[in-house]
């Protein structure tokens, strides 16, 4: 990655990249965890989860702890690959401007 060409669309959006920088830290996250880290309603983490599971970059499980609904939330191989070079495509810029600062 050298440029801005290499920024990844899927994370131009701070709430997307936040999400995702946060579950790179971990196995997964419980999506309540998630929403709280990111100060996200319900229904805005799930538009987001939407859009990064369609590019197979976060991966939903779901199941219970003892009778009540839980959703778990991780980023798969594809989405860490893809993090890891935008967040390089943005070093590499920071690194040009800071150069020619």
């Amino acid at each position: 990655m050298t440029d801005e060409d290499d920024l990844d669309d899927a994370f131009r959006t701070a709430n997307r990249l936040r999400m995702s920088a946060f579950l790179s830290g971990c196995d997964e996250a419980e999506f309540r965890a998630v929403q709280d880290y990111c100060g996200l309603s319900p229904s805005n983490l799930s538009k987001n989860v939407a859009a990064l599971e369609e590019l197979g970059y976060l991966s939903v499980r779901k199941g219970h702890v003892g009778k009540t609904p839980r959703t778990w939330l991780s980023l798969t191989d594809r989405g860490r690959k893809a993090l890891a070079g935008h967040l390089a495509a943005l070093r590499h810029i920071a690194d040009t401007a800071a150069r020619h600062a």
